[in-house]
């Protein structure tokens, strides 16, 4: 269908020709709302007023997904008339379907989709009947491509699981139907696809509902819609099909407009409202804008910022159209509150009498999505609803087998594996389970160098309360023990090759200092390693651990006043900016110990060189693991050019110089 401007009057409808699945042809024509023609704005007002469902279609490589959505988008009027005439040319072409068109090339968009006849990528699609709105994700069905399918599932009320009548239950309709379950999703229709080509055979459907049914219930879901169709015929699919009598349910799009979807549900639950943005435009206003995530609120409710717990109430409340007396679930507002309060973004306002929890660790689900393994103990960026902390990621405690449901143990986790792990944040994150709210228990983690996200995951329980554990407070604090001692904390990072003269030089820099009436401490790699971190080995995920305790012995110390120096080769950049995010601003300073693989090797000064390349020792620094040299280091020091002395004495007069505590 095609709009176009009438002379002195608002829009009028160009009929387009509607083929049938067999041919072309004109037998009937896509025709709008007659109140597009008559008031538009009317129009819109009504569209907007609808629900909207969000639903994705997963299952097996050729179940028919794509099929399925084109054929929706085509029998609810939802294709205009240069789309009808780019498929009529992209079928004749393609030839798949012979002279009938081939729906899937209304979806199935990428050059490598429609050559292979497969989905690749998340295909979102758009469409509306007078009942209600709809999103719909078509998630590719290959194994390979099972982390766009969780993208696609993340934000869906209801999951079309399709299986090809003539094949029954696949390893994949499995997978896909645990991952459904697993991110949320409660309303599940089993479409059995295909009927067409089983003479539609009531007895196959019943043969696979019942096994459909069998293994449903042993991954937890204990309800679903079973319908049998055909996304190429239509049967079904819009309207009940004669060709199945036998089936008395609804059609697909039936079921679609009318079923319960979690916008309803929301509403029943307490008020969240994630911060997203703070609104200050003069001194008279300070709004708190965001989208509702569940619950309703209305002017002069109770509400309680969190996580600092302070409460208020609500004195305003202003929507797209200004000022209004009520919001819900779903709805972008701003709230006026009616004390000044300390909230910015990344806080939740809630309802005072049932507010959210706040912690530091949690046993979570993670999706992993990047072809990089995880690190356990290196620091990811863990987004949660508006919050965005530093987050360590411990090894799995198991693996799931998603097609046999059982777990095995794993020490990481690979592309597309699903694991139970515990996680800890920088600081107390705001959240719900996720099995209470997708909207504040559903997070992703990125990778802090690439900034590309590596996983989904969903909080299952804390691991402390906020009501167990507190942060106890003391009268004698940092600042105090800085004043004490008449300096500024600082930790000074010292990382480089090994043999390139850190520990040499944080040594004279830690004797002069000493020798100015300094107070600091040393924590040199080797010693550390016969102590503390005895029990670490030379893995990746060894020495991140490795580094996050001395961080964390790093930040205590400047806690207590000191000037610490540590020399770790610490090769990876994540681990060096994990524990400068332990420190307030400014309290790290990277010394980058500058020498080159070549330098360093010829002095070596312990045997260790030698020894590596001898394969006596695994993952060694340089040679057969990498070093991610700092990219703008605090000080750089040129070994090659500069001899340690005077290196030394350059650092102590940047840290006298700019850090000196009467300054």
């Amino acid at each position: 269908m095609r709009f176009t401007e009438a002379a002195g009057a608002s829009l009028r409808s160009v009929p387009a020709p509607n083929p049938s699945p067999e041919g072309k042809g004109k037998s009937r024509a896509y025709r709008p709302d007659a109140l597009v023609a008559a008031d538009i704005h009317a129009y819109l007002g009504a569209q907007a007023a609808k629900s909207m469902l969000r639903f994705i279609t997963c299952g097996s490589v050729d179940d028919g997904k794509s099929t399925l959505i084109g054929r929706l988008l085509y029998d609810s009027r939802a294709i205009f008339e240069d789309q009808l005439e780019t498929l009529e040319a992209d079928s004749a072409r393609m030839g798949t379907q012979g002279t009938a068109l081939d729906f899937a090339l209304l979806v199935d968009g990428l050059a490598a989709e429609r050559e292979q006849g497969i989905t690749i990528d998340v295909a979102y699609r758009f469409f509306a009947t007078p009942a209600r709105k709809f999103i719909v994700a078509d998630t590719p069905g290959h194994e390979q491509y099972t982390r766009n399918m969780v993208t696609g599932a993340s934000t869906a009320d209801l999951a079309v699981i399709l299986i090809d009548a003539r094949k029954g239950i696949l390893g994949q309709t499995r997978r896909h139907t645990y991952l459904a379950n697993l991110v949320g999703i409660r309303e599940v229709v089993l479409a059995v696809n295909k009927m067409d080509l089983i003479g539609h055979d009531r007895n196959t459907f019943d043969a696979i509902v019942a096994d459909f049914r069998s293994f449903a219930n042993t991954v937890g879901i204990d309800r679903f819609t079973a319908i049998p169709l055909s996304g190429l015929t239509g049967a079904n699919v819009a309207e009940p099909s004669p060709a199945m009598p036998w089936y008395t349910g609804p059609a697909l799009l039936g079921h679609l407009e009318t079923v319960s979807v979690d916008g309803d549900r929301d509403r029943d639950r307490p008020f969240r409202l994630p911060v997203q943005w703070v609104n200050r435009p003069d001194l008279d206003f300070r709004g708190f804008a965001g989208l509702v995530a569940s619950g309703t609120i209305a002017v002069g409710d109770p509400v309680r910022v969190v996580p600092s717990g302070r409460t208020t109430a609500v004195a305003r409340i202003l929507g797209p159209d200004g000022e209004r007396a009520t919001a819900m679930a779903g709805e972008s507002i701003t709230l006026l509150l009616a004390d000044e309060v300390d909230c910015s973004r990344g806080d939740v306002i809630a309802a005072a009498a049932a507010p959210p929890q706040a912690a530091d660790t949690f046993a979570a689900t993670l999706v992993w999505m990047a072809e990089a393994t995880l690190v356990p103990g290196r620091g990811y960026l863990m987004k949660l609803g508006t919050q965005t902390a530093v987050a360590t990621v411990s090894a799995p405690r198991h693996v799931v087998d998603v097609n046999s449901q059982t777990e095995r143990p794993a020490d990481t986790l690979r592309l597309n594996d699903i694991g139970t792990v515990e996680l800890r944040t920088a600081r107390p994150l705001v959240f719900e389970r996720y099995a209470d709210d997708r909207a504040l228990g559903g997070f992703v983690l990125i990778d802090r160098m690439t900034n590309a996200t590596v996983a989904a995951g969903m909080i299952a329980d804390p691991l402390r309360r906020g009501g167990d554990i507190h942060w106890q407070s003391h009268d004698v604090t940092r600042e105090a023990h800085a004043l004490q001692k008449g300096q500024s904390p600082r930790v000074l990072w010292f990382t480089g090759l090994s043999g390139s003269g850190k520990s040499t030089i944080a040594n004279l820099v830690e004797r002069e200092l000493h020798a100015l009436g300094r107070h600091t401490f040393l924590l040199d790699g080797d010693n550390i390693r016969h102590s503390l971190n005895r029990d670490l080995d030379f893995s990746d995920a060894g020495r991140t651990e490795n580094i996050r305790r001395v961080g964390e012995v790093a930040r205590l110390m400047a806690d207590a006043g000191l000037i610490v120096l540590t020399a770790f080769i610490s090769p990876f950049r994540a681990e060096r900016d994990m524990v400068r995010a332990m420190l307030p601003p400014n309290e790290f300073v990277e010394v980058f110990v500058d020498t080159p693989l070549a330098v360093a090797e010829a002095r070596d000064p312990k045997g260790l060189y030698a020894k590596a390349r001898a394969g006596e020792i695994a993952s060694f620094t340089g040679i057969s693991s990498p070093y991610e040299a700092p990219i703008r280091p605090d000080l750089h020091i040129d070994t090659t050019t500069e001899i340690a002395e005077a290196a030394a004495r350059r650092i102590v007069e940047h840290v006298i110089g700019v850090w000196s505590h009467e300054l």
